[in-house]
């Protein structure tokens, strides 16, 4: 894959995302659906937030696309590197995975129909289908460096633990859950859905991994100090974590 077609390739993404996200915020101020954006508004929602993550992953790409090859190890590659392997690959596989699995099932327990009134056809593929096909072609495009997995997946409990407790607010706030299939669990129910849901997203990482290792080789899977010559250090969750490998 030349510079210039991955280059393309990322802004067209980042574009596309940007598009997106523009779409739904000129939505502000319309006439919603009961109890949509109660509290916290769109930030409440899986979709929503994967939304920002891809675009903003893609965005990255799109700045690092810049630098000169011989920059291959900066700052910027490592966060974005970092950001696909561990965070968007995952995270967006799950988003799409889950949403069609229990639409299949019973669409009101996530997409409600009376939202096809507020979001057209075109956004609701665009959100919960598209990433997909997006997200393989970035395998495609070019490797990444995977961490550790054991931080990795560390890092993923950490984001998911936050955003459980963030829905639970919500709940506990305005007495409305985020998703109505949430309703229908119990207390044990909703902490096994939670493990469950992890579950997943862990084995789209592990697949993550093993796709950039197949495609790729394993030769370009580490940051190495040029004095030591040893991977880079544990992952930590913040932006830190980009300048701290060793």
């Amino acid at each position: 894959m030349t510079s210039t077609l991955k280059s393309v390739y990322h802004l067209t993404s980042f574009s596309w995302y940007v598009l997106i996200v523009k779409s739904l915020a000129d939505k502000d101020g319309e006439e919603l659906p009961p109890g949509i954006f109660v509290y916290g508004g769109p930030w409440k929602y899986l979709t929503f937030l994967n939304l920002l993550l891809q675009m903003s992953f893609f965005g990255l790409a799109a700045v690092t696309d810049l630098q000169p090859e011989e920059k291959s190890q900066s700052t910027l590659h490592r966060c974005k590197d970092l950001l696909f392997a561990v965070f968007a690959f995952p995270v967006g596989m799950f988003v799409v995975l889950l949403f069609w699995t229990i639409f299949a099932y019973d669409r009101e327990l996530v997409y409600p129909a009376n939202i096809d009134t507020f979001f057209p056809p075109w956004i609701n593929h665009a959100m919960h289908t598209f990433v997909l096909p997006i997200l393989l072609g970035e395998v495609l495009v070019q490797p990444h460096i995977y961490p550790p997995t054991k931080h990795a997946l560390a890092a993923l409990g950490l984001v998911g633990l936050s955003y459980l407790f963030w829905i639970i607010w919500v709940y506990l706030s305005v007495g409305i859950w985020v998703y109505p299939l949430l309703g229908h669990f119990s207390t044990i129910g909703l902490v096994g859905f939670f493990f469950f849901n992890m579950s997943v997203v862990t084995l789209l990482y592990v697949l993550g991994d093993k796709l950039n290792s197949h495609l790729w080789g394993k030769r370009q899977f580490y940051y190495t100090n040029p004095s030591s010559h040893t991977p880079f250090g544990p992952l930590s969750f913040s932006v830190f974590l980009c300048v701290s490998f060793r």
